[in-house]
């Protein structure tokens, strides 16, 4: 079926609109800040270039270095403000009119949905959450013959599996409660933990719901003890056995052939209600040592490829393990941008869900939310969203290639136009489905490259959308008051930054790739698209202006070397004003983000900023480095969705966790400790007249910032006896760094 096409339109004369666009107020007053604050760049440059032409070979070490590493640093920040500029220029905010897809499309001539699933270790990912995921998006306000789930296990485990075997018995009865109940809440966890049982609702609806509480949580019981015990084979009957001996049989290594298994079939399977159920499919792709898995990326084309052979629906939803549906309506909502025949269909490529998420503590202290990638930057892309790499429905002829042209493919039945006419459990389907899941398949083929999900970068999201937007694609950002899907952010700190300092890594594989943005990005985007991401691409930049102003300037003020203006002179004004200007606009466009921010999640979302480019940012970059040397490091980690109760406990007190033996905490601690040398000797130094104080006064302050900043390492460092203080090596380490440092600078 052609989505969207006028053949399938009750009505196209006339038709009530599905959708609506309006552009934010805030884009005129943008415009004339951008204008101010472009203004105040170039003074500060031409301040810049005068301190270069005073340099001379003469010139002290010192002040070489501090002038040259700020100049650096207030380029880098200069460049990301501009690359900024391109989500401020036109935002808008979309509306969708659900209550209007009846009249304007025939629920028969709904497309078919296939949801793919990805998980990859049952012990970093606890089923339970996955069978969750899975159930809320069965559960759909959409027809059941036209929705399909397909579970991707790269983790090949059969406690996976065995939860989902235990699912597809569940959904027998939790979708016809749903269906007839009404349920908004369609994840049975999300549900019974909001008590929705109680109020008014009759006796009857009470007694079902009772009963279909203790359903779950006797499942729920079971699969936790199967992953507690680390096997499954013993506790099922034969027939199940066989469908698990797959996954336990043994194999060599990362080489094993596919396992697919089809959970439910909608021509057979029944719920209670007598009602078809939709198509549950598990599918662990087979692996091989003499090709790549290409991680997420392999994941996702194995199930493009498998969900053709076996349904090959138009539109395919992509999902992470722990994102679950939050609201039924979802794909209907979809439909009011794919079947609207006001937009260029044959350009639009898929329609991104913000990623929001549940289980924050009130003032989100890792700033795990991550407002400015997921929620604010995108209302103003040019072309629509990058790719999150969840909450994503793509049309999947846009897999294929580019929109007036479709890469022709090894097997007819893999295309976007194939007709499945064959029952899904067919032998032919299913010989076939084997085939093009095995491990060396994408041998000599176009996959990764020109079709499917792009390999080349851990950021596969990121680099699909990308390449999908060069080649002429665009898509839709979709925000709805009721967000569409909540999920699990790491209530880690280490986890957080080990995901980031990944994504990172896979950054610096596009950037510095034959399709760096700089390069081959400006070509084919234009300006605004280039410049949003070049935003994303350049962002392990910060790195640099972070560390350079996180101990640069201290460092100067324990020598009391001046590298500010004068606070009373008129330049000290001018860095007043970029400081507190881009502050204050940062602040403004949060809390007119929604969703509940709040100043104090400002704050502590601008603290994380300044970590991340002490941490992640910065030990990224490096393992990007050793890994252009050949230097052997990690590749792709699972982020753990699983934590222990005492860590929860801290996350929820609003107490940061700094428990992990790791050595990204060493930059951080160094520059904490660094700050609050050079505040002592700023404090020690005003003591000695009015010209110190007056000469360094910019750079107390920034150092007393840096103290406010980083108390909860001081915290974790001196005060603290819990398992989240700092480790005892880290904090000598640290201090053993900053001592030197400070010395150095002391005796320069």
């Amino acid at each position: 079926m052609e989505i969207g096409s006028r053949r399938n339109m009750v009505s196209s004369e006339n038709s009530p609109p599905l959708n609506s666009v309006t552009p934010l107020r805030r884009r005129t007053a943008n415009r004339i800040y951008a204008l101010i604050y472009a203004s105040a760049l170039l003074a500060l440059f031409y301040r810049h270039v005068r301190q270069l032409l005073l340099l001379r070979f003469t010139t002290p070490v010192p002040v070489a270095a501090a002038t040259l590493s700020l100049f650096v640093a207030d380029s880098v920040l200069a460049f990301m403000w501009c690359t900024t500029q391109s989500f401020r220029v036109y935002p808008i905010r979309r509306t969708e009119y659900v209550e209007n897809i009846p009249k304007v499309l025939k629920e028969e001539d709904f497309p078919a949905l296939d949801v793919f699933v990805c998980t990859a270790d049952p012990y970093k990912e606890p089923p339970i959450g996955v069978v969750n995921t899975a159930l809320s998006v069965l559960a759909y306000d959409y027809p059941a013959d036209k929705l399909s789930v397909y579970l991707s296990d790269d983790g090949r485990s059969e406690l996976t599996l065995f939860a989902f075997m235990e699912a597809a018995k569940f959904a027998a009865h939790w979708l016809p409660f749903c269906r007839e109940n009404k349920v908004v809440d369609r994840s049975p966890e999300d549900y019974f933990r909001s008590n929705r049982s109680i109020g008014s609702e009759t006796e009857r609806i009470k007694s079902v719901t009772f009963g279909l509480q203790v359903m779950y949580e006797g499942m729920k019981v079971r699969i936790e003890n199967v992953v507690a015990k680390g096997e499954a084979g013993k506790e099922f009957i034969e027939k199940e056995r066989q469908a698990l001996s797959p996954c336990t049989d043994a194999v060599t290594g990362q080489s094993h052939p596919p396992v697919i298994q089809v959970l439910v079939d909608n021509s057979q399977d029944r719920d209670i209600a007598g009602n078809g159920m939709p198509n549950l499919i598990y599918v662990s792709r087979g692996k091989s040592r003499t090709a790549p898995n290409n991680f997420k990326a392999g994941a996702l084309n194995a199930l493009v490829r498998v969900s053709a052979v076996m349904t090959n629906a138009p539109v395919v939803l992509t999902l992470d393990c722990d994102m679950r549906s939050n609201d039924p309506v979802t794909p209907r909502r979809v439909l009011c941008y794919l079947a609207d025949p006001n937009l260029d269909q044959s350009k639009l490529a898929y329609v991104q869900f913000p990623q929001i998420f549940q289980g924050l503590d009130r003032d989100d202290i890792y700033a795990s939310s991550f407002r400015s990638g997921f929620q604010m930057n995108p209302m103003g892309m040019k072309n629509g969203p990058d790719y999150f790499g969840t909450g994503c429905f793509f049309r999947r002829r846009a897999l294929f290639g580019c929109p007036m042209a479709i890469v022709q493919l090894e097997i007819p039945e893999l295309s976007a136009d194939h007709v499945v006419e064959r029952p899904i459990q067919s032998r032919e389907n299913m010989e076939l489905a084997h085939h093009v899941a095995s491990g060396d398949y994408e041998n000599m083929t176009n996959w990764g490259s020109k079709v499917g999900f792009r390999y080349g970068s851990l950021v596969e999201d990121y680099f699909t959308s990308y390449q999908l937007h060069c080649k002429g694609w665009k898509s839709i950002y979709c925000h709805p008051n009721r967000p569409a899907f909540l999920g699990d952010a790491p209530t880690s700190l280490i986890d957080m930054l080990n995901q980031l300092k990944r994504w990172v890594v896979g950054l610096h594989e596009v950037t510095f790739s034959r399709y760096s943005v700089v390069t081959y990005g400006f070509r084919f985007l234009g300006l605004l698209m280039g410049l949003s991401y070049a935003h994303y691409a350049l962002w392990p930049m910060w790195a640099i202006p972070i560390v350079v102003y996180s101990v640069v300037p201290q460092l100067a003020l324990i020598n009391a070397l001046p590298v500010f203006p004068m606070l009373s002179g008129p330049w000290s004004l001018l860095y007043i004003f970029l400081f507190l200007g881009a502050y204050s606009q940062d602040l403004v466009e949060f809390l007119l983000s929604g969703n509940g921010a709040t100043v104090r999640q400002w704050w502590n979302d601008q603290r994380i900023c300044l970590v991340r480019g002490l941490t992640c940012l910065l030990i990224g970059s490096l393992e990007f480095g050793l890994k252009c040397l050949s230097i052997s490091i990690g590749g792709f980690s699972v982020t753990s969705k699983a934590t222990n109760d005492e860590q929860r406990k801290m996350y929820e007190q609003g107490v940061f966790d700094f428990g992990a033996s790791s050595l990204m905490f060493v930059p951080l601690s160094v520059a904490a400790l660094v700050n609050f040398i050079a505040f002592a000797r700023g404090l020690a130094l005003s003591l000695a007249g009015a010209l110190a104080v007056e000469s360094l006064a910019l750079q107390v302050l920034l150092a007393s910032f840096g103290v406010v900043n980083g108390w909860p390492l001081y915290e974790a460092m001196f005060f603290r006896s819990d398992k989240g203080r700092l480790p005892t090596n880290i904090t000598l380490a640290s201090a053993f760094v900053a001592a030197l440092l400070c010395a150095a600078a002391f005796l320069a």
